[in-house]
């Protein structure tokens, strides 16, 4: 079983833990690092989509990136709220060989990351106008490859845990008969499931600990979940889809 989740935009500057590998599409990384390297300060913005602070910082990032150098294991150089829910850093020995063989985070840089990968501080959405002389944007560069990667390392189950932004990359290439699963976190309002971003991230994070605390290697293991008030409900949940409902 793998289990999807999507990067963060906030990463952490300093070196955490030493990585435990280099990413797979690191070639891939470069050749994007090097193209963003390449853009005026005023184009990076426009294609990030930012204010001013972090357009400086992360032009500075990629005027100076080296993709082999300085780097942290991915898992803890994100900061955002599906991370700090998620809680890593208190991992136990089992709880992070759990995440090694199962979890894997989407990125628009670099592709796919294993947990302990090593990464540099970045800023790059999936869904940014890139537009090259080598793709029309990131949907198109990846392609299948990322797809083909889970299936390479064997992937029976894949759980959807990332934004759509992110799933969009991975999901459609997959094969026929890998199995796709997706948690969905919400209330129940006027008779459909409202899903509301943040706690949506909340319960994403709590997820991945939950499946790493349990060892759970199947899509029928992760209905046992009730943290932050959400109740698995069987009436509510469809084929490919398990819903999880709170008050």
């Amino acid at each position: 079983m793998k289990i999807l989740i999507a990067p963060a935009k906030k990463m952490r500057e300093e070196q955490v833990l030493p990585p435990q590998g280099e990413p797979v599409f690191l070639a891939q990384a470069k050749k994007l690092a090097a193209y963003l390297a390449g853009l005026s300060y005023d184009q990076l913005k426009t294609l990030l989509a930012c204010g001013d602070e972090i357009a400086r910082l992360n032009y500075r990032r990629y005027q100076n990136m080296d993709l082999e150098r300085r780097t942290s294991p991915a898992l803890f150089s994100y900061e955002g709220i599906q991370y700090q829910y998620m809680a890593p850093g208190v991992f136990t020995r089992e709880q992070m060989e759990y995440a090694r063989q199962n979890l894997r985070i989407v990125s628009g840089l670099y592709g796919l990351l294993r947990p302990f990968d090593g990464v540099v501080p970045y800023r790059l959405e999936m869904q940014a106008r890139l537009k090259t002389d080598f793709c029309r944007n990131l949907y198109e560069f990846w392609g299948n490859s990322l797809a083909r990667q889970l299936a390479q390392e064997g992937a029976k189950v894949v759980v959807d845990l990332a934004s759509a932004e992110y799933s969009r990359a991975v999901l459609p290439h997959l094969p026929p008969e890998i199995r796709r699963v997706r948690p969905v976190f919400g209330q129940l309002i006027g008779g459909k499931i409202v899903e509301k971003g943040v706690y949506v991230k909340m319960a994403r994070g709590e997820m991945v600990r939950f499946l790493a605390e349990n060892q759970i290697q199947t899509p029928e293991g992760m209905r046992e979940f009730c943290v932050l008030g959400y109740q698995y409900r069987q009436d509510l949940s469809r084929e490919g889809e398990l819903a999880f409902i709170k008050p």
